[in-house]
């Protein structure tokens, strides 16, 4: 691995409640959202993270796929942390004789929360979702949704975006105080927790690495590959997670505001208790409030990483976030600051399970 700028003395774990910290922590969290970075496209947000890991890593690089992997150094098994990249957008299928243009979904979409929506392409270019109109709302499909971008012909589509071109949902991070809404908070807030720990972590006892991870949304991809390559001890995925504190939300054990989430299991993992129990161990010696995470659908990059070679004990540390695969996911910045203090207490630890 290519070794980067010299490691910076770490100043270890602070109140991330005081009003510099919380400030701090929004302002990445919103420079990170604010990226356009689709699943298969995350160039751009590549750059940031390599740009904001000088100094922190003693050795960083770029994998064959484009995941991000920096390293600390410790005497203890490898750890793989994963964070991942990219976010949910839309690629362009077919641009019509007036310039509308027809898209399939990258990642986890739901049509029907995309009407009026506005889209950015990776050149600049910004359109909004129509549709079509409808005689019910259960004929709302993908083929009945169009982007449009300005024009009034082909020739003026064509000359802005091309079919296979890739946009991102557009929205600036509203601050609201205790809590955040931005796009693209899964997992762009779990890259920020990533570069938190690492700036504060004093003295990792494991060999450390921190991976920021390609593809996650169209089925972890970029996970794979990474393990495959770095063969850890022990694998944590930090993402984001649903809740269930909206009216009539899905009965799920999980709010904003009441800590970090330690996943027990989703349809891709069944969390190792291993690893399940050094995390709620971190959580109780740092004084961090924890919720547990049980749901019968979804996965994340732990899902990948646990069938790894000959397979790796993993879990997973969830945000909760509402809206989540929408334009407007929000976040409480406690439940941030508790991942945050929750990964720094376990790394400072040899892990053993």
């Amino acid at each position: 691995m290519k070794s980067v700028k010299g490691l910076e003395e770490s100043k270890g774990p602070k109140d991330l409640k005081t009003s510099k910290d919380l400030k701090d922590l929004k302002d990445l969290i919103g420079e990170l959202a604010g990226i356009q970075g689709p699943s298969g496209s995350e160039e751009q947000v590549r750059a940031a993270i390599l740009e904001k890991l000088e100094g922190l890593a003693d050795e960083v690089k770029v994998d064959a796929l484009g995941n991000v992997i920096a390293v600390r150094h410790g005497k203890g098994p490898k750890v793989m942390l994963s964070a991942h990249m990219d976010e949910i957008g839309v690629i362009v299928t077919h641009i019509d004789e007036k310039g509308f243009l027809r898209f399939a979904p990258v990642g986890g979409l739901n049509p029907h929360r995309l009407p009026g929506a506005r889209v950015a392409f990776l050149n600049g270019a910004i359109g909004v979702i129509g549709v079509e109109k409808l005689e019910e709302i259960k004929e709302l499909k993908f083929a009945r949704l169009y982007i449009d971008i300005g024009v009034t012909d082909k020739a003026g589509a064509e000359a802005k975006v091309k079919i296979g071109d890739t946009a991102v949902m557009w929205r600036p991070m509203e601050d609201l105080g205790q809590r955040v809404v931005a796009k693209a908070l899964d997992d762009r807030i779990g890259c920020a927790i990533l570069l938190e720990v690492l700036r504060l972590l004093k003295k990792p006892m494991n060999e450390t690495y921190f991976v920021f991870t390609v593809e996650e949304e169209l089925g972890r991809r970029g996970a794979s590959t990474s393990a495959f390559g770095i063969d850890p001890g022990y694998g944590i995925a930090v993402d984001a997670t649903i809740t269930g504190d909206t009216p009539e939300a899905p009965k799920v054990a999980l709010a904003l505001g009441k800590g970090p989430a330690i996943k027990v299991k989703d349809s891709s993992l069944i969390s190792h208790p291993g690893v399940r129990k050094l995390l709620i161990a971190a959580a109780e010696e740092a004084g961090v409030p924890y919720q547990l995470e049980v749901l019968d659908f979804g996965g994340n990059d732990a899902g990948a990483i646990h069938l790894t070679r000959a397979g790796v004990p993993s879990g997973t540390v969830s945000i909760p976030i509402r809206y989540v695969h929408t334009p407007s996911e929000m976040a409480d910045l406690d439940d941030v600051a508790g991942a945050i203090k929750l990964l720094v207490a376990l790394l400072e630890k040899p892990l053993a399970i």
